[in-house]
């Protein structure tokens, strides 16, 4: 049997859970699916709370002494499961990271080996021009040069 004001801490602990997950999921800080699993668990705690017979019972069909210790062990069956689920939600987040670094590499290696073969592409089609090449764009330069300053005298 519960006393009453074990009844009420429970009660008043369940709606602070309830009221502080509302609030971070208005100030979108926590998933909803995230938060639902709190909500229901206080939920649970509240039925439990406002109809202690309930709690009785499930205690009694589970051979558990004390009802106390039945939502004790419940609220931490329930807690372990959610450290379970979060586990792997973790695990699955690390391989896509593990991914995504890995395909950012790849991408960063072929663009650095682009920019390689387009420099040494330059390069090729810079000697096969020849210098004559070079000094007609030199003689091209000196000669807007000339006329510039020629433009400038008058």
């Amino acid at each position: 049997m519960m006393t009453t004001v074990f009844r009420v801490i429970l009660v008043i602990v369940s709606f602070m859970t309830m009221a502080f997950m509302m609030r971070k999921i208005r100030q979108a800080k926590v998933q909803i699916e995230a938060a639902m699993f709190w909500v229901v668990m206080a939920l649970i705690l509240v039925v439990f709370s406002l109809f202690p017979s309930a709690a009785d019972l499930c205690a009694r069909l589970l051979g558990i002494y004390s009802t106390p210790n039945f939502l004790f062990l419940s609220m931490i069956f329930l807690l372990l499961v959610k450290v379970f689920t979060m586990t792997l939600q973790v695990s699955q987040l690390e391989s896509k990271q593990k991914e995504l670094v890995q395909k950012m590499a790849l991408e960063k290696k072929e663009q650095e080996e682009l920019l390689k073969r387009l420099l040494e592409a330059a390069e090729e089609k810079k000697e096969k021009a020849g210098p004559e090449a070079v000094q007609g764009i030199r003689g091209k330069e000196n000669r807007a040069e000339a006329e510039a300053m020629a433009g400038g005298r008058d």
